[in-house]
């Protein structure tokens, strides 16, 4: 495993057990205060961004987190390589607790996304039906400078049983590990946002409604719509609503791994990272077939 994927993961790990420390005390307060743009940010999203810098940071990599510091373009513009991590992605749906939130951490080269790794903390049935765990998915795709290589997976892991000085691939051999393909081929299945679905990705979804009269559409948050698709779990999700570079570049990477494509919903080209302005364009993400 590429060693910078195997820091990326570790830390995904270590920053999940900190937020499930918060979300999974009844008594805990969440320290919920707004930002200007009047999003949330909790006490969770404050310590999964101090943890992951502490894996990060020795890299010598600069870092792009939504918690972090906001450097201007001049001097961002020189980064050919860097870190874009949203600590808690699905803030909303963290206060909510539904579970539906993440850790999204990526590798970006040349403005591409190379490294993917997206960690759902909250425990879920595993597939045997014996226990729950957390869902881990990450992905590289061939870099320019390394020629790692190309794939996506998806495991289950519990976090807050997994120690820093352990072997991580020891941990991830106690379950399996699964290539994802993208791709849907039965039926035509769309994936929207739980929190945040505007009148314009409502307009998009009832144009597919009439080339696929059979549609099925399924809700979840944070940057889980995006592995839906590459998991070969839904067909398209479409984004017609305000996002950050730190909200796609984990999905981006995973979804490049499994063939799918994340493109601008008005050129159909693909979304580019470490732009002057960090906002993304409206985007569509979808299977290839």
């Amino acid at each position: 495993m590429n060693e910078l994927l195997d820091i990326a993961i570790r830390a995904s790990l270590a920053a999940g057990r900190d937020i499930l420390s918060i979300y999974d005390d009844p008594s805990a307060d969440f320290g919920i205060e707004r930002k200007a743009d009047n999003s949330p940010l909790t006490r969770a999203d404050k310590a999964a961004h101090q943890r992951i810098m502490t894996f990060l940071e020795p890299t010598g990599i600069p870092v792009l987190s939504e918690e972090g510091a906001h450097l201007p373009y001049e001097e961002r513009r020189h980064w050919s390589r860097l870190w874009i991590v949203d600590p808690l992605d699905g803030t909303k749906e963290f206060i909510k607790r539904n579970g539906e939130f993440t850790v999204n951490i990526a590798l970006v080269e040349n403005g591409i996304p190379v490294l993917g790794v997206i960690l759902r903390p909250s425990p879920q049935p595993l597939p045997s039906g014996s226990g729950k765990a957390g869902v881990l998915y990450f992905s590289q795709t061939r870099s320019l400078t390394t020629g790692d290589k190309v794939g996506a997976w998806r495991t289950f892991i519990d976090a807050t049983t997994y120690c820093e000085g352990e072997s991580l691939h020891a941990a991830l051999e106690q379950s399996e590990v699964l290539p994802l393909m993208g791709g849907r081929r039965e039926g035509f299945v769309c994936v929207a946002s739980r929190s945040h679905l505007s009148p314009e990705t409502e307009a998009f979804i009832n144009d597919l409604r009439q080339k696929h009269p059979t549609l099925e559409l399924i809700s979840s948050g944070s940057s889980l719509k995006i592995c839906l698709v590459a998991e070969g779990k839904a067909n398209v999700y479409p984004r017609h609503a305000p996002t950050m570079e730190w909200d796609t570049a984990a999905g981006h990477a995973i979804a490049l791994a499994t063939g799918c494509m994340m493109v601008d919903a008005h050129t159909g080209q693909s979304l580019t990272y470490n732009k002057p302005d960090l906002h993304n364009p409206w985007f569509i993400v979808h299977s290839r077939i």
